[in-house]
This record gives structure tokens, sequence and C-alpha cells, in this order.
């Protein structure tokens, strides 16, 4: 499995509002992590509710480039690190274009824009 890739998940029974069941999936953790003896990976849940598209940093997913069956859309508030047996079926991979675009969206979510967090970033105090 390579950062990019969508897979089918086999996820636990969900618990309030997350993601459970079977489900594509996107990897996004770096290839020197999800290519080690780590036994986990960290991806985004995919969802087929596009109106979710409109939520900042999400992507939507056309299905001829993802190789899902309808257009669908990468839910970057939906971060999730699982074990590496619950991806079961590889589906496809996406475009550098469409990773680029879930990159950007994965810097909103975790707040990760350093222009924009400079001038918060407050010195350590002494111990």
């Amino acid at each position: 499995m390579y950062r990019g890739e969508v897979w089918w998940a086999n996820l636990p029974d969900p618990v309030g509002s997350e993601p459970g069941y079977r489900r594509p999936v996107l990897v996004v953790q770096d290839d020197t992590f999800t290519q080690s003896r780590i036994s986990t990976v960290i991806v985004v849940v995919i969802t087929s509710n596009i109106r979710l598209a409109e939520a900042p940093g999400n992507v939507l997913l056309p299905y001829a480039a993802s190789g899902l069956s309808r257009d669908s859309v990468a839910n970057v508030s939906q971060i999730l690190t699982v074990n590496k047996t619950f991806l079961v079926e590889r589906i496809g991979a996406l475009p550098d274009h469409l990773q680029k675009e879930i990159d950007e969206g994965l810097r909103t979510i975790l707040y990760w824009d350093s222009k924009k967090n400079q001038a918060q970033i407050k010195p350590k105090l002494a111990l």
C-alpha cells in the first residue's frame, strides 16, 4: 500500500459520529512508513455524500479518477489511524493533482500553514 491509494477498509462498528463498517479510505501516510514494519496506516475517510465537498479542505473525487463507482469526497476532517489489516482491497490511486488538493485540505484542517500560525507561536517558558 502506498500514499495516494484508495482502499476498501473494514472498519469497526462506529461509535457516535465515527466512521465505520466497510468503506473506502485514502492512504495519506508517507510511503516511508507505509512500507515499514509499522502495523498501522493513516487514512482519510471517503464518502459518497457529495454535499461534504463544500466543507473546508474536503476534495471531490470524480469516480473516473478514484476507481470508485461514483463521485465521492475525501473527508479530511475524518483522519484515522488503522491497522493495515483493515485495508482489504485496493481500488485505485489518485492522480497527483487530487493528492495535492488533499494535502492542502490536510494543512487546513490541521492548521499547518506556517504563515497563519507564525504569529501565534509563543516561546516556551523556562522551567
